[in-house]
């Protein structure tokens, strides 16, 4: 399993949510875990997915993933699992 973490924030939209599991479904990315809040119009979604069948290398999926936030006025960021938990380790 090579699991990723996937963070989407900035000002809500329709179609925020469709336009990212689309990308990860059309890439056999599956998503393991989600959390999405709105807070003041201010959109914010956590994902944990699993790129383990998918063919393409995570630096190709995280730079597509920034091109689709472009179009969609947000931003999206992806970090590997054990560079995320290394960061966040009290």
């Amino acid at each position: 399993m090579k699991k990723i973490i996937i963070t989407v924030v900035g000002k809500d939209t329709v179609g925020i949510i469709a336009k990212v599991c689309t990308y990860l479904a059309e890439n056999s990315i599956n998503i393991l875990d989600i959390s999405q809040t709105i807070v003041s119009g201010y959109f914010n979604m956590m994902m944990i997915a699993d790129m383990g069948n998918s063919g393409k290398h995570f630096g190709e999926v995280c730079d597509e993933l920034d091109s689709i936030g472009e179009g969609i006025g947000v931003a999206i960021k992806c970090q590997k699992e054990e560079i995320f938990d290394s960061m966040h380790r009290i």
